[in-house]
Formats: C-alpha cells, sequence, structure tokens
C-alpha cells in the first residue's frame, strides 16, 4: 500500500518541528506524549513512508490451531470434499478434535475450503422510455388513507390518482371503496376531466391489483373487470406494470409519497364529502407547484407553454 495517509502527514509536521525546535517545545506546543514523539523520531528517516503506522494484530495466538488440527481439517476435507459444515466436525471429534463447529468454520473460510458464490449478474435497467406529448400515457393507482387522518374509525377513504407521465398533471377522486366498480368511475371522470383540458388518454397503466384486473384472480383470470371493459369502450390500451414493481408505477407512487407529505400530515377528514373538498382544493395547488422534470414549470404551465419549433 503506497498510499499517504493524513496522519502520515500529520506525524512528518510534527517530526520536522520537533528536529527544529526540540521534543521539549513541541510537545507542549502540540499537545502530545515526548514518549510519543521520541517513538516516531527513532522510525523517522526523512521520508514519510517510515511513519506508517503498522497494524497491532498479532501474528500468534496462544489458543490458535495447531499445524496437527489444520493437517487434520485438511486431509477429512479432501477426503470428503461435499460433507457440510456439521458432519465434517462430527467426523473430525471421533479423531481427535476438540474445537468448536465456530472455531472450525473460521479456520475454513480463511483457508478458502468453501466454494465461491458466483457473482450475482448486475441488474441494469431498461432505458426509460419518455413520453412526446400529453395522453400518451396515464399512470393509475390508489392510496389508504391513513387511519389518523379519518375522524370516524368506522369510515373508510381511499384516493384514486390518474397522472400523465408527460406533464405530470394530476386528476383525483375520493372513493369509499376501493373496487373495480371504483376504478371504473374514476377513470370515467379522469377521461372527461383530461378531455376539457385538451388531453386525449391513449394508454392506461396500472398495477395488478384486483381493483383493476383479474390477471392474478383463481378462476377469473380470463374475465375483464369492469375496469377493462370501460376502457376497451373508451377506446384505451391498458397497461399492467410487471408484478411486484411499483417502480414501474414510480410517478404516481411518488406523487402518493409527495402528498403524505404535503396533505395527509396535516389534515382530517369527517366524511367521504368532507374529504372530496379538500381533496379537489389540494388537486388543483398540487398541480401549481412547480417540478424539477419540467424545468421548474408547474405541470399546468409545463402543458400551455409555446413550443418553439426550429426550421
Amino acid at each position: 500500500m503506497n498510499s499517504i495517509t493524513q496522519d502520515m502527514r500529520y506525524r512528518q509536521s510534527l517530526m520536522e518541528h520537533a528536529l527544529r525546535h526540540g521534543v521539549a517545545v513541541t510537545s507542549r506546543r502540540m499537545n502530545k506524549a515526548r514518549s510519543y514523539l521520541y517513538f516516531w523520531l527513532n522510525r523517522y528517516d526523512g521520508t514519510m513512508e517510515s511513519l506508517r503506522g503498522e497494524s497491532k494484530r498479532p501474528h500468534h495466538h496462544p489458543s490458535q490451531h495447531t499445524e496437527t488440527e489444520i493437517k487434520l481439517i485438511t486431509d477429512m476435507r479432501r477426503r470428503n470434499p461435499n460433507l457440510g459444515l456439521i458432519e465434517l466436525w462430527h467426523r473430525l471429534q471421533k479423531r481427535g478434535y476438540t474445537r468448536r463447529p465456530e472455531s472450525l468454520y473460521r479456520v475454513m473460510r480463511r483457508l478458502g475450503m468453501f466454494k465461491q458464490e458466483k457473482p450475482k449478474k448486475k441488474y441494469v435497467p431498461k432505458p426509460y422510455e419518455q413520453m412526446t406529448h400529453a395522453g400518451e400515457r396515464v399512470q393509475v393507482d390508489v392510496k389508504v388513507v391513513p387511519r389518523r387522518c379519518r375522524a370516524d374509525p368506522a369510515l373508510n377513504l381511499f384516493q384514486y390518482t390518474a397522472i400523465d407521465e408527460y406533464s405530470r398533471l394530476r386528476f383525483l377522486g375520493a372513493y369509499p371503496e376501493q373496487s373495480t366498480y371504483s376504478s371504473a368511475d374514476f377513470i370515467r371522470k379522469a377521461i372527461a376531466w383530461y378531455g376539457r383540458r385538451g388531453i386525449r388518454i391513449e394508454c392506461v397503466q396500472t398495477d395488478n391489483g384486483v381493483e383493476f384486473t383479474n390477471r392474478f384472480s383463481a378462476g377469473k383470470r380470463d374475465l375483464p373487470t369492469l375496469f377493462d371493459v370501460t376502457l376497451a369502450g373508451e377506446g384505451i390500451v391498458h397497461k399492467l406494470i410487471r408484478p411486484y414493481t411499483p417502480r414501474h408505477n414510480g410517478k404516481v407512487e411518488r406523487s402518493h409519497r409527495e402528498d403524505q407529505k404535503r396533505f395527509y400530515d396535516t389534515h382530517s377528514f369527517y366524511s367521504l364529502a368532507d374529504f372530496g373538498g379538500q381533496l379537489a382544493a389540494y388537486q388543483s395547488r398540487s398541480n401549481d407547484l412547480p417540478m424539477r422534470p419540467l424545468g421548474w414549470l408547474s405541470p399546468v404551465e409545463f402543458l400551455h407553454r409555446p413550443v418553439v419549433q426550429h426550421v
């Protein structure tokens, strides 16, 4: 190891000061014991390499494995390469080995007697597909309203969210249940809401929840849900993400995390109507917040920004 550490530089400055002014002066000024200075002065030969600290690890241990024990382990392993650790230890005991299995494991690991695990193939994510216009793909998901936000413990509240991947413009809906009926009603309202803003939805992306698809429902896998039927009637493609991979629906998942900080941590709801009113006000506010992916424009500003065409 040829790297020069900060400690070595510090020791060199101490040595140069001690050689110039004396050990006593350096000890008082630098607040270092004289024994420490004399120790390094005896090793200092003018080069920084002589001030490198050495390992304090002992070379020997009074209870370390003897050469006889290591030979016994090596021979037993060579004759029985496929034995497990405990069975190997059991056979060694019959030949006079008195150590614990933990000690045997450490010695075998140090001697490289275990098979090396094959390095796992590094995960390389696919390049993200950037959208080129509003409505090309809309992510939809459901957030359960936290219990502490509900004044009545028996009150069930759910937030449905649709977010346009291109403009990040969001539409939110308040519902008392998480079902395919609520999902179908929400997507109908979302289609109309985006349509009033000049956006035609071409594709809707969701996870594999039963409120969206029967993909993992026993006995109903080939039966379309009301949500599927609604999208098909509007000519919209329904895209399902890979199972147990919420990052593929990352934009709506991230927006729910922001909702928790900006909305649910500071609000309470007394009824479905109260929740719906507060959620509508929050939707308007969140769509006016600037976002870094949009060049610090809000979704509304990004959607209506003038497009410069280069000739």
